[in-house]
């Protein structure tokens, strides 16, 4: 056999081996909802998912420790990148993270290093509502490290420190929230496309893009807008000790560089991460603490697996991968979403 058979025949054997492969994922993600749970059967039979691992930064005493979190990029449960998102937060192992700091008696200190425009109403909540959880079960102190963007979500995660530092060219501020919509309902009739969506109620289509928005759908959709902006503000207001009415005068949706937010009191110093560790090591007697942050575990063979599987089951353009982390990020054209966002991102 010459050597052009050769390559022939181990080349239809490596597409036979990839097609029954291919043929059992498909037939898992068959018996499933969706292929999202498909991948989570597949990870269970190969060890399941991985944990954290610790990184020492500033060696020091093992029973009296400081954390140092991150949150960089859109704060979003799917951890969406792409063209308006150039970093990859990961929602779930910063949970992860913070339940792991509840656990541990030996964490002394937290700070929380922020560099984001904001994300998500839900995911804002549930990171600030675990670290007030934190700090009142534990009484562990949390300062925040604002970076260059730490702005709407990024400032209600942070509005519950102890101390908030800020750099003078950081932005912050953009306190409010933002639903992002469009309308295409005049183009459509330009075009002779009609709207024929059936429903069972006047509103099941609140956000429609392919019929025009009436009052009635404008109310109810700035009422939620208002509700959410009003539990953001007594946020600000709680964390920071303000009257509500001063927060309402400063939370019109504007940003601040960081001296304009320590004029206003949003921000408590100016200073840079390296001066925000030396201040909490001072302020809490932990001049001898060691400095370590999380990180996720190197890959496993089942989550190099799963993520094949994945790429098998769905495989997308990149084309397609910076439409889903548009729509994951602002909704669909249908149901647009209420962000904490700096609107500017």
């Amino acid at each position: 056999m010459n050597k052009k058979r050769w390559i022939a025949v181990v080349s239809a054997t490596i597409l036979f081996v990839a097609s029954i492969v291919a043929t059992g994922v498909m037939e898992i993600s068959k018996k499933n909802a969706s292929s999202t749970n498909s991948i989570n059967e597949l990870s269970s039979m190969f060890g399941g998912t991985d944990p954290l691992s610790e990184n020492v930064i500033e060696s020091g005493k093992a029973n009296q420790r400081i954390v140092l979190l991150t949150i960089e990029g859109t704060i979003l449960s799917n951890g969406a990148s792409g063209l308006f998102n150039t970093a990859s937060y990961d929602h779930q192992l910063f949970m992860n993270e913070l339940q792991s700091i509840e656990d541990d008696d030996s964490i002394k200190g937290i700070i929380l290093s922020v560099n984001s425009p904001g994300g998500g109403t839900y995911e804002s909540a549930q990171i600030k509502d675990k670290l007030v959880e934190i700090k009142e079960k534990t009484k562990k102190p949390l300062y925040v490290s604002m970076k260059n963007t730490a702005a709407s979500g990024g400032y209600y995660v942070s509005a519950n420190a102890e101390k908030i530092f800020a750099t003078d060219e950081t932005l912050t501020g953009s306190i409010g929230v933002i639903m992002s919509g469009s309308n295409y309902s005049g183009l459509f009739e330009k075009l002779g496309i009609s709207d024929t969506t059936i429903k069972s109620g006047e509103f099941k289509d609140i956000g429609s893009a392919s019929r025009p928005m009436t009052e009635g759908d404008r109310a109810i959709l700035q009422q939620m807008i208002d509700d959410s902006y009003s539990r953001f503000v007594n946020v600000v207001a709680t964390g920071r000790h303000m009257d509500e009415s001063r927060v309402r005068e400063l939370a019109d949706g504007r940003i601040y560089d960081g001296a304009q937010a320590k004029t206003a009191g949003l921000v408590d110093e100016i200073g840079y991460q390296e001066d925000v560790i030396k201040a909490m090591r001072k302020d809490y007697n932990l001049k001898d603490a060691e400095l370590f942050e999380y990180q996720a575990a190197s890959p496993s063979l089942s989550s190099l697996f799963t993520s094949k599987a994945s790429q098998l089951i769905a495989p997308k353009s990149s084309v397609v991968s910076e439409l889903d982390g548009m729509m994951s990020k602002f909704g669909t054209i249908n149901s647009p979403k209420m962000m904490y966002l700096y609107g500017g991102e």
